[in-house]
C-alpha cells in the first residue's frame, strides 16, 4: 500500500490532457477535492454497511476522505452539462462519463472542480449504461451456517480433488472451514447461465449470492453476457458433489461485471474500481479477479512493463486501496509467459495484490503463466496454484478440464475466505504473509511460483495462536519456524528459574519428541533439534512448567 497517494497525484497529473474527438466516447472525469460534501467521515453509516464499518473496526483502519462518496453537486454539474453519468469512483475521486458531443467536454473542463478529462472511447452508441452511485451500498447478512469441528466427512470433489488437495483445501474443509460467513467479491466480463446451473443450486437455495451488479451496462447483472466468470466461479462456489466441488463452497457472493469481453479499453479499470468500491462498501471480505490489463484496442492507452510497478495503472492503485480497506485481494498473474509481454498484468503489480500464478497437476509451472519481477524488482507471482488442467464448469452444463491463471486465482481466492474463516481476527496481510511462509518454495521464492504451492492448512496452524493457561509466569514469545523441517526455535519468558517438560505428539497422540529442560529467569531460547526423521505432517507441541501449560500446532513440511 505504499507510495498511494503520491502515485494518485501522478496519476492526476497524466490525465491533464488535450481530448481528441471519438463519436460516440466515454470519459473519465478527474475531480479536484470532496469539499463541501454532504458525507462525513464521522457518519460512514450513510455510505458503508455495517459489515464494512466492522471490518475497519476489527482492523483499525480509520475511515477518511478516500471513503466519502464523490461529491454529489459535482456529479450533477457534469450531468447539466450534457453528460450521461457512468460510474463513479470515490477512492480515485472521478467519474466515467458518455457523450458525443464536443461542447459537453468542453463545458466539463472549464468547471471549477475538474482537474483533467481522459478520452476512454469503448463501446457503440445505443449501450444501455445506466448511472449508478457509489454511495448506494446494501447491508448484507452472509449465512453462517454451521461450524462442525469434529466428524466431518470429505467431500467428493469428483475430478477437482487434485486442484484442492495439492494446497491442502481438502484438510481445512474437514475442520469445517467452507467460507461460512464470509463474503467474496468476484469481478469478471460476465456470468452465463449462472443462475440457471445445478452446480450453483445451492448457492441460489442458500441465498448466498448477495447481490450483483453491471459497471459495463448498468443495473444488475444479466446472465448472458459472457462465459468466462462462470467458470471461475465454479472452482470456488461450485458444489456438485461426485463432480466438482469447489474452494469455498459454502461462502456468499457478489457477482460484479467489470470487464467488457467483447473490447479492451482503459475504461475498464476504472469499472474494475467503482466494482471494487461497491464490494468494499458492501462489506465484502475477498476479492478475485481473474482479469489483467496490459495492451489496448487504443495503442494510446497501452501500458508498459515500466508501468507494472505497483503505483501507476489506475486498476493497480485501485487494488492497493481496496487492500488498504482491509480486503484480500486476490488476482492472476496473467497468461502472458510465454508472449512477447511475458511479464504479469495489471493489478498484479500491486504490493498488496496476492497474485496468483498457475501449475499443473504435477506441480510444474504452466508454460503459459505471467512471471516477475515487478518493474520495481518485488517478486511476482506471490504464489501458484493448478492452473493447468483445473476442473471446472461450463455455461452448457458440461464439465472440463481448462488452462488459466484465471482459474488458479479463484481457487486460491475461495481457501483464502476459508483460512479468513477459521482466523477471523487476522487482517488480510497476516493471512497472506502465513499462506506465503507455508509455500514449497518458502525459503527460496522466484519470480515463476513466487513462494510456491501453499499449504492452508500449514498456514492455518502458523496462524493458531498459541494456548496457555491465564495467570502463568512463563509467557512464549515465539515457535519458528512452523512449518518446520530438522528443527523448532521456542523462545520464552520466564519469571523464575524452573523447570519444563516438553513433548511433540501427533494426531494420534503418539509422543515422537520429549525432553526436560532449565529455564532461567528472564528470555530463554530452547531448540528442539533432530526432527528430521519425523513424518511430514501435523503436531502438537506442548510445554509444562509447574502449573503452566502451553500447546500449539506444529507441521513438519
Amino acid at each position: 500500500m505504499k507510495k498511494i497517494i503520491t502515485s494518485i497525484l501522478a496519476m492526476f497529473a497524466i490525465l491533464i490532457i488535450a481530448v481528441a474527438q471519438v463519436a460516440p466516447s466515454k470519459y473519465y472525469i478527474q475531480f479536484t477535492d470532496k469539499d463541501d460534501s454532504p458525507f462525513s467521515v464521522n457518519d460512514p453509516s450513510e455510505y458503508l454497511s455495517q459489515r464494512a464499518i466492522e471490518r475497519r473496526a476489527l482492523h483499525n483502519i480509520p475511515i477518511d476522505v478516500r471513503d466519502l462518496p464523490v461529491n454529489p453537486q459535482y456529479l450533477q454539474a457534469v450531468r447539466d452539462a450534457g453528460a450521461a453519468i457512468l460510474n463513479p469512483t470515490k477512492w480515485l475521486n472521478g467519474v466515467t462519463i458518455e457523450t458525443s458531443n464536443p461542447a459537453v467536454i468542453e463545458a466539463i473542463a472549464a468547471l471549477p472542480f475538474v482537474q483533467g478529462v481522459m478520452k476512454s472511447p469503448v463501446i457503440p452508441s445505443g449501450s444501455n449504461e445506466k448511472p449508478f452511485f457509489m454511495h448506494e451500498y446494501f447491508d448484507v447478512e452472509a449465512p453462517a451456517g454451521d461450524i462442525i469441528m469434529k466428524d466431518v466427512s470429505f467431500y467428493d470433489y469428483g475430478n477437482a480433488y487434485n486442484q484442492i488437495g495439492m494446497i491442502g483445501g481438502d484438510q481445512i474443509h474437514e475442520l469445517g472451514y467452507r467460507g461460512q460467513g464470509i463474503v467474496i467479491g468476484v469481478l469478471d466480463s460476465g456470468f452465463d447461465n449462472a443462475d440457471e446451473l445445478a452446480i450453483f443450486d445451492s448457492l441460489w437455495n442458500d441465498q448466498r449470492v448477495l447481490a450483483t451488479r453491471d459497471f459495463v451496462s448498468g443495473g444488475p447483472i444479466t446472465f448472458n453476457k459472457h462465459y468466462h466468470g462462470t467458470m471461475v466461479l465454479s472452482t470456488m462456489a461450485g458444489n456438485l458433489p461426485g463432480t466438482l466441488v469447489g474452494t469455498a463452497p459454502e461462502a456468499s457472493y457478489l457477482l460484479l461485471r467489470t470487464e467488457d469481453a467483447g473490447s479492451e479499453y482503459l475504461i475498464e479499470e476504472y469499472n474494475w474500481v467503482s466494482g471494487a468500491e461497491y464490494a468494499d462498501s458492501a462489506g465484502a471480505n475477498v476479492l478475485n479477479t481473474s482479469l489483467g490489463y496490459s495492451t489496448f484496442d487504443e495503442a494510446s492507452q497501452n501500458h508498459t512493463y515500466e508501468d507494472m510497478d505497483g503505483n501507476t495503472t489506475p486498476i493497480t492503485i485501485g487494488a492497493d486501496i481496496a487492500a488498504s480497506k482491509g480486503l484480500i485481494v486476490v488476482n492472476s498473474a496473467g497468461n502472458s509467459g510465454g508472449s512477447s509481454w511475458y511479464y504479469i498484468t495489471a493489478p498484479a503489480d500491486g504490493d498488496s495484490v496476492f497474485t496468483i500464478g498457475a501449475v499443473n497437476a504435477m506441480g510444474i509451472p504452466a508454460s503459459f503463466s505471467s512471471h516477475g519481477p515487478t518493474f520495481d524488482g518485488r517478486i511476482k507471482p506471490n504464489v501458484v496454484a493448478q492452473g493447468e488442467g483445473t476442473y471446472v464448469a461450463s455455461p452448457d452444463g458440461s464439465f472440463f478440464f481448462g488452462n488459466g491463471t484465471s482459474f488458479s486465482s479463484p481457487v486460491i481466492a475461495g481457501m483464502m475466505a476459508c483460512l479468513l474463516q477459521g482466523n477471523p481476527d487476522m487482517n488480510n496481510m497476516e493471512l497472506i504473509n502465513a499462506v506465503q511462509e507455508s509455500g514449497s518454495l518458502a525459503g527460496s521464492p522466484d519470480n515463476t511460483m513466487g513462494y510456491g504451492i501453499p499449504d492452508f492448512m500449514a498456514a492455518h496452524n502458523i496462524l493458531t495462536v498459541i494456548d496457555a493457561d491465564e495467570g502463568s509466569l512463563l509467557t512464549i514469545m515465539n515457535v519458528y519456524p512452523n512449518p518446520f523441517s530438522t528443527w523448532v526455535d521456542l523462545a520464552l519468558r520466564s519469571e523464575q528459574n524452573a523447570q519444563a517438560y516438553l513433548s511433540i505428539a501427533d494426531m494420534t497422540g503418539r509422543t515422537v519428541f520429549e525432553e526436560q529442560r532449565s529455564l532461567v529467569q528472564g528470555q530463554n531460547m530452547i531448540r528442539i533439534n533432530g526432527l528430521q526423521e519425523v513424518p511430514a505432517g501435523v503436531y502438537f507441541l506442548r510445554l509444562e512448567s509447574g502449573n503452566a501449560v502451553f500447546t500449539t500446532k506444529l507441521v513438519k513440511r
